[in-house]
């Protein structure tokens, strides 16, 4: 049983993404494929425990996807109207673009018509496969708000009649941003799990993250913040493999072993942060984070790392992005050059903004620890405790925490 659980989940990991994007292109309407596709997991779940997996289980979940919407649409006695609804979805992509259902389903869900928030709400659901609750977590909302959001999205897709398409090479420029920000966000969620019953790294969700974006920056080969998103995300990925221990705990940066890092990831990621200097263009915000990465991981130990290359690229970035986050984790490498009482007196001028952010309370914890100020950051470890959703991370500050007494 518990090998059928496990093949459920991997499915879910591995197709869920394609077979949304397939519905979507066939039917042309977000509801029905979100729908079918729920059900045909759910008729795995009774099915597979005692018929067994099947050989090709993405074939499987399509065919009972497709069977599920067809006789939805029956029942409703709508199918003409429907198809009628679909015909503006079934535009084609132009020759020289990528045809990939999954990019043209990011496209569709990050249209320009749609809130921003919508944007990369919908387009985590749809494509990421990420629950209500853990997009309400990453927006931190109520689940409630969460899901009316995403229905009003779909909602507005089929009233716009909006296309399910690339768009042309002449729109892409303009509609690249939304897109990155959303790849962004599901790398994150991957690299950082926060949802219940999943594990503390969804490699799925890093991975296809990455492999999206390779294809938009085979689109848009030239634009900096394309090719510094997939450059930032290479190099964070290359330390995937150090940085959950053999006991299920997150390992700091500072702890990990290096000779685990994935050297080819690692090399490749630099080619493009060095690609981005030649260029000469200013920098944007994804570039200068690869950058910061670079910096990390040019390091062979923790000792020989460049802080101040670090903080003069935050001072940069900050310019760029003064949001409290961007502050937070400048203090960080604040702290290795003039002290972690001086990055303190920072961190403690951004509790009334990060009141709610785990890293900030954890940060503070560990910059109170240094100071010996054992009481202060115990009261901060707790908090990060309580706030913190990857069962890694908590695991790694309870222990912090204990080390205390």
């Amino acid at each position: 049983m518990s090998d059928v659980q496990e093949a459920i989940t991997r499915a879910h990991r591995e197709e869920w993404a394609r077979v949304v994007a397939g519905l979507t292109k066939r039917f042309g309407d977000l509801d029905i494929a979100e729908e079918a596709a729920a059900e045909s997991f759910a008729t795995a779940v009774e099915r597979w425990p005692a018929d067994g997996v099947p050989p090709s289980p993405g074939a499987w979940l399509t065919t009972t996807a497709t069977r599920k919407a067809i006789d939805r649409i029956r029942r409703e006695n709508k199918r003409d109207d429907k198809q009628r609804e679909a015909q503006p979805v079934y535009d084609t992509t132009p020759p020289h673009l990528i045809h990939d259902d999954r990019l043209r389903l990011i496209f569709t869900c990050c249209h320009p018509a749609l809130a921003a928030e919508s944007r990369v709400a919908l387009t985590l659901r749809m494509v990421g496969g990420l629950t209500v609750p853990e997009i309400a977590r990453a927006f931190l909302v109520p689940e409630s708000t969460m899901g009316q959001r995403i229905t009003r999205a779909k909602a507005k897709i089929k009233a716009a009649r909006i296309p399910y398409r690339v768009p042309s090479a002449e729109d892409l420029p303009a509609r690249v941003s939304g897109v990155l920000t959303v790849l962004f966000l599901a790398f994150n969620e991957g690299y950082l799990a926060t949802g219940s019953g999943t594990g503390p790294v969804r490699q799925d969700l890093t991975a296809e993250a990455i492999r999206l974006t390779r294809l938009i920056r085979a689109l848009l080969p030239d634009h900096g913040e394309v090719t510094g998103l997939l450059a930032l995300m290479l190099l964070t990925e290359a330390r995937r493999p150090a940085r959950v221990s053999a006991e299920g705990e997150l390992v700091a940066l500072d702890e990990q072993d290096r000779a685990l890092w994935d050297a080819p990831l690692i090399a490749e990621g630099h080619r493009l942060v060095r690609e981005r200097l030649a260029a000469r263009a200013a920098p944007g915000r994804y570039q200068i984070l690869a950058a910061i990465n670079a910096v990390h991981t040019s390091a062979r130990e923790i000792r020989e790392t460049d802080w101040s290359q670090i903080l003069a690229l935050y001072d940069q970035l900050v310019r760029l992005d003064p949001s409290p986050i961007v502050a937070l984790n400048r203090a960080i490498a604040l702290a290795e050059l003039d002290g972690p009482e001086a990055a303190l007196e920072l961190v403690d001028s951004l509790g009334d903004r990060l009141a709610g952010y785990h890293p900030y309370h954890a940060t503070r914890a560990d910059l109170l620890r240094r100071l010996d100020h054992g009481e202060d950051a115990r009261a901060a470890y707790d908090r990060a405790i309580e706030l913190a959703g990857n069962t890694a991370e908590t695991a790694a500050l309870s222990r912090r925490r204990d080390q205390l007494r």
